[in-house]
């Protein structure tokens, strides 16, 4: 389960920010739209979190930050020795260039809270530290430091994290996070925080371009019938899905870690595509996926991963959920994740959106809605509904739109000038 996800000195965000999914003392839709935790100090987390904003407001920057904390804990420690992150820090002053980036999790790992984080450079891991909550009182597991001036690294273990510490200590490179080469070298210990960031948090940051892969290998596996219906419940005519194999030039895109860039690489190979069978009365047709429209395909692309987060207890995290899709359908998706008969695991959802139909109280709680933002200094600030004290009974959507909230674009003028403008 996830609890708080904090960054700084990351892109558009200058100072620290936090997005939190623990629920605050509201009472409202508390069966519905939370899930309960098991830990006193904080009780409930809720299923779902809107986040909106301006074009340009930090949103998608706040998402990118979870993929990119995730692909450095999932890859840093098979970096090369000497290679390089692609870590962009704040640039519009003098000094956060020359900072480190920092990001931290809090997650509960059965039952069990664990907040884990770091701090890095282009070139090396800075700190890293993780605490594990078994009682109100934290343990630290490891704390990890650079000393600038020595160009040393001093480790702290606590008595409570078992296995070859000095051994994990030795192997790891400035480059490495500790985390990722000790479970690189069998670390039971650390095995459950690993397999969250590898499994359970899925970040999907172009909305309107879900690769198929996923639906397609459940179609192929005979899972396609939960996929259909799920089609068919959005009032898309599809009655069948199958799948084709061909024969094709499969290029492999990958992002480097170390440099940004996107590399690809062909080999000829097969590829499986759907095949949707349509229904019209008594007739009947099959239709391949590029015949299908821009919000068909998204559907499909996210049918699969979103009913295998569902029986997971997975995360979802989305930029620009609603991009393609009805906004009846968008927010049937959400329902779906705060229905207890449907999402019986706790998984949860974060996305951005423009959607303002969604800032509805009988749909989303006021501890479930944050706005994205820049401040006066061109840096990203990320700012809860609750901040601003709304009424239960309040008119968010209104509210937000008149700019009460904030996160919304300022137009001093039109986009586009009139016949007048253009005779001045």
């Amino acid at each position: 389960m996830f609890l708080e996800f904090r960054l700084r000195n990351y892109r558009a965000f200058r100072g620290e920010a936090a997005l939190s999914l623990i629920a605050s003392p509201d009472k409202t839709l508390l069966d519905q739209n939370t899930t309960p935790t098991g830990i006193a100090s904080l009780p409930h987390a809720v299923r779902t979190v809107a986040i909106y904003g301006p074009n340009a407001g930090g949103k998608t920057t706040l998402l990118r930050a979870m993929q990119l904390m995730r692909g450095v804990v999932l890859e840093s420690a098979s970096l090369k020795p000497g290679q390089a992150f692609n870590v962009q820090p704040f640039r519009l002053d003098a000094t956060s260039p020359g900072e480190p980036t920092l990001f931290e999790v809090t997650v509960l790992l059965n039952g069990v809270r664990h907040q884990y984080g770091f701090e890095f450079t282009p070139n090396r891991i800075i700190s890293e530290w993780l605490l594990v909550y078994q009682s109100a009182k934290p343990q630290q597991w490891f704390d990890r430091r650079y000393d600038k001036k020595s160009d040393s690294e001093q480790f702290e273990f606590g008595s409570h994290f078992k296995g070859q510490k000095r051994v994990w200590q030795e192997a790891t490179r400035p480059n490495a996070l500790f985390l990722s080469t000790a479970v690189q070298l069998n670390s039971d210990a650390l095995q459950p925080l690993y397999e969250w960031f590898s499994s359970a948090l899925n970040v999907f940051l172009d909305g309107g371009h879900i690769p198929h892969g996923f639906s397609t290998g459940m179609v192929e596996r005979n899972q396609g019938q939960a996929i259909a219906e799920m089609l068919s419940a959005a009032d898309i005519a599809i009655r069948n899905i199958a799948v084709e194999r061909k024969k094709s030039i499969q290029r492999a895109v990958q992002v480097n870690l170390a440099t940004g860039d996107v590399e690809t690489s062909a080999a000829e190979g097969e590829i499986l595509l759907p095949k949707f069978q349509h229904e019209a009365g008594e007739f009947r047709a099959d239709f391949d996926y590029d015949d299908e429209s821009q919000g068909t395909q998204k559907l499909y692309a996210l049918a699969g991963p979103i009913l295998d987060i569902l029986e997971k207890g997975y995360m979802l995290v989305i930029d620009e959920l609603d991009r393609s899709l009805h906004p009846l359908l968008v927010r049937q998706l959400v329902e779906s994740f705060q229905d207890p008969a449907i999402n019986t695991r706790g998984a949860q959802l974060v996305f951005s959106t423009h959607d303002t139909t969604l800032l509805d109280a009988t749909l989303l709680r006021r501890d479930q809605i944050w706005f994205a933002e820049k401040d006066e200094v061109q840096s990203a600030t990320l700012v809860p509904l609750t901040d601003f004290s709304p009424r239960k009974d309040e008119a968010f959507e209104r509210g937000y739109l008149t700019g009460r909230y904030g996160g919304v674009p300022v137009l001093e003028h039109r986009l586009l000038p009139t016949r007048a403008d253009a005779k001045r």
